[in-house]
């Protein structure tokens, strides 16, 4: 199974490879910042492999912040516009709102008991260090791919979708059920419902955005344009194969402990559970918007 896992990884980079060249604009240089994405990550490769301190233990953020260059990097080729050249400051303020939203997530967990971390250092500023590093990497790491796929996606063309209040009142309502019936249910039923927590607050803040005049995926499908789901969607499936695949190798990582499909597992994660990754995106997407616009880093729009 890790042998298959490698291989869809590999194939999931082939594939970013190869549109990038495909759409790359040859007038346009790969970005500075870029080469050093490359050059970090093949050196935390290279240490991690050797067993070399302390990029073993802090392999996992070390990849993605490396990552998050490289994404950048290859938007900014292929557009001529990213978020760390246009808008570093909201990009540092992205990392630093992650690091909140992801807690969130762990709340769920201290009760559902779904994963847990290995391999952490003893001393409590390495640990907060690996923590806090890994968790302002999620958001951006998101929404940097998400960049990218949109940038490599073809013209999308579609009708706008009509969603009533109504529906959006239902979807309300069934994103705080998600939310809530996992922390209500008896712990034994509750472990098992985790999927429900990486569908509410999508369900929930979603709707809440459109009415607000927030950027949503309900107001964007409403006006005919797709690119944004399909780019964050998109985004999930690419990342949570990354996450998995790097998170594998790490001398600190996470083990999946929920009571389902222990024997079905690529990497650390059981088969199902890569499902998940596609909705998380879309959430990480409504969560950040809900969150930066209570703190006034976003603008509601027309």
């Amino acid at each position: 199974m890790v042998k298959l896992g490698i291989g869809i990884t590999a194939a999931i980079v082939a594939s970013l490879v190869l549109g990038y060249f495909r759409v790359r604009r040859r007038r346009r240089r790969f970005p500075v910042h870029g080469w050093l994405g490359f050059v970090a990550l093949a050196g935390a490769e290279w240490l991690l492999f050797r067993h070399v301190e302390p990029v073993a233990t802090y392999f996992t953020p070390i990849a993605w912040s490396a990552y998050i260059l490289i994404a950048d990097a290859a938007t900014f080729a292929i557009t001529g516009r990213s978020r760390l050249n246009d808008a570093p400051l909201s990009l540092a303020r992205m990392a630093l709102l992650s690091m909140p939203l992801w807690l969130i997530f762990e709340a769920y967990n201290l009760r559902l008991e779904n994963w847990e971390y290995v391999g952490v250092p003893l001393p409590w500023a390495a640990a907060m260090l690996g923590y806090g590093w890994s968790f302002a990497t999620i958001t951006p790491a998101i929404f940097e791919t998400s960049d990218l796929v949109q940038a490599l996606l073809p013209p999308l063309a579609g009708e706008p979708w009509k969603v009533s209040r109504g529906a959006e009142n239902a979807m309300i309502i069934c994103g705080a059920a998600c939310l809530i019936v996992p922390l209500v249910a008896p712990r034994a039923v509750a472990a098992h419902l985790f999927a429900l927590v990486w569908v509410g607050f999508l369900l929930l803040l979603d709707p809440i955005n459109r009415r607000l005049g927030l950027p949503s995926f309900l107001g964007d499908l409403s006006e005919g344009f797709r690119r944004r789901f399909y780019g964050f969607l998109t985004a999930g499936f690419i990342c949570g194969w990354l996450w998995e695949f790097w998170n594998y190798w790490a001398a600190a990582k996470w083990h999946y402990t929920f009571p389902m499909f222990q024997n079905m597992k690529i990497f650390e994660m059981p088969v199902p559970g890569y499902l998940g990754f596609l909705p998380f995106a879309l959430e990480c997407f409504t969560m950040y918007v809900s969150a930066a616009w209570l703190l006034g880093w976003v603008k509601r729009i027309k």
